[in-house]
């Protein structure tokens, strides 16, 4: 499966458009990751942990675009899409969403 975020790929015909194909990913953040992210804000620097789960997250909602497109007879997900955002009360879960359009080519 071709995951994509250009509406085309070059050298590879689009043969078939087959729809609008979307995942989401909400991945809650733990105490230990929150008191470590705050340390690090107050000091400076990166916080791994939380790039790892945004990095997992990624991951995730794009292995469900790919299969939610392989379930419509996609080998290609052209012009994919990515959003993060917190939610929850405050703000202490991670959503991904990932959209883009399953294709054949």
């Amino acid at each position: 499966m071709l995951l994509t975020t250009t509406p085309t790929v070059e050298g590879h015909p689009i043969q078939q458009y087959l729809g609008v194909v979307s995942s989401e990913t909400i991945i809650g953040a733990n105490a230990i990751r929150d008191f470590m992210a705050g340390v690090r804000d107050f000091f400076g620097g990166r916080s791994g942990a939380y790039e790892d789960v945004l990095r997992q997250a990624k991951e995730t909602a794009l292995q469900e675009l790919a299969q939610r497109a392989q379930q419509l007879g996609a080998n290609a997900v052209v012009g994919i899409d990515l959003d993060y955002e917190t939610v929850g009360a405050s703000g202490s879960m991670l959503m991904v969403t990932a959209s883009g359009t399953a294709a054949r080519i």
